[in-house]
């Protein structure tokens, strides 16, 4: 069973290797997941087993200062949800005779019977502000109730996630499996100068949606803008340089952004892995009052590698000092699934 998170796609994109990889292995993935997350992996996976988890029902703040104390409002809501989420995985187990769980930041998604449970993330340290050790604890709490944990990151000083990712002394049950992508590196012709890929939860979706349009109106190069939601709905921008697009998966995804000199997207830690194994140069915009994104890309700004700004401090003139900065590169050590599958033939 392979469980994505329903925040944002990031989960869900970052799954699909891993999916890939189970087929490749001779095994068959259950994929379970909700809401958008769900419908992408319908998409990119229909012939799969696919069941619908309770949705933890994720919506952001207007303004990014009332994140934290929304987050924490929506908390009982949450626990709920992973009450259900352990009562439907258990049914799950049992009608579909599943022998291992792959579960990407879904903290019910566990059993304690099978004893083959794999935490995905990249966060052993949750980043909220004050609140840092207290949101810290609770994760790493909750990640030491499953066998392994999989951080798609390297372990050593080069890597993507910075403290996010790395504690002073590694738990027991965490691989470094290094960063994960679906994308392939691909030398072909430069067709956009910026790729604009969006995501996320809403509100804050649709408001740097509406920023992005209005300050690239006047643009005189070719845009490629990809509104990162499943929908039929159609948008046009009165700019004919600009191209839209709700979503692109597969290998449509990965030509547009190899065929796109620069990229212009939130730094979600999947877009990084994902703009780092195509080795691209990029400007973020983080999530306003999402701390790990603003971290995130504040440690990429003061590497050197992408530069940023807020969120309502955007303007056309700032994707200037893109070509200032170094960009992403591939690390180069990407994972071995087979290897890492030998946890669900063990004994």
């Amino acid at each position: 069973m392979v469980a994505a998170l329903n925040w944002g796609l990031g989960h869900a994109t970052r799954c699909i290797p891993i999916i890939n990889a189970l087929h490749l292995n001779g095994f068959e993935p259950v994929i379970a997941s909700d809401g958008q997350a769900l419908d992408l992996l319908k998409k990119e996976f229909p012939h799969s087993t696919h069941l619908e988890l309770p949705s933890y029902s994720v919506q952001y703040s207007k303004k990014g200062k009332y994140l934290k104390w929304k987050m924490i409002l929506d908390s009982p809501r949450i626990v709920r949800a992973i009450q259900k989420e352990k009562i439907i995985t258990k049914k799950i187990i049992e009608s579909y005779n599943i022998q291992g769980i792959i579960s990407d930041s879904r903290l019910g998604v566990r059993s304690k019977k099978l004893k083959k449970n794999v935490f995905i993330t990249h966060q052993l340290n949750v980043l909220s502000g004050n609140t840092t050790y207290l949101s810290s604890y609770l994760h790493q709490q909750y990640i030491n109730k499953f066998e392994q944990c999989w951080v798609p990151d390297a372990q050593g000083e080069k890597n993507l996630s910075g403290v996010l990712g790395h504690l002073r002394e590694k738990p027991e049950n965490v691989t470094y499996i290094g960063p994960i992508s679906r994308l392939e590196k691909r030398q072909i012709p430069e067709v956009y100068h910026y790729l604009v890929l969006l995501s996320g939860p809403e509100p804050q979706r649709s408001i740097l949606e509406s920023i992005l349009l209005k300050e690239l109106e006047t643009a005189e190069v070719r845009i490629l803008f990809v509104r990162g939601i499943i929908s039929d709905e159609s948008l046009n921008s009165p700019n004919t340089n600009i191209q839209i697009k709700n979503y692109l998966y597969g290998k449509s995804l990965q030509e547009a952004i190899n065929c796109s000199k620069y990229i212009i997207s939130r730094p979600g830690y999947t877009n990084l892995m994902d703009l780092a194994k195509l080795e691209k140069k990029a400007f973020f915009i983080p999530t306003p009052g999402q701390t790990e994104q603003e971290y995130l890309a504040k440690r990429l700004e003061k590497l050197r590698i992408s530069p940023f700004c807020k969120q309502e401090a955007f303007d056309l003139s700032q994707l200037q000092k893109i070509e200032e900065y170094k960009g992403l590169s591939d690390f180069g050590n990407h994972v071995v699934f087979r290897d890492l599958f030998s946890f669900f033939e063990s004994e």
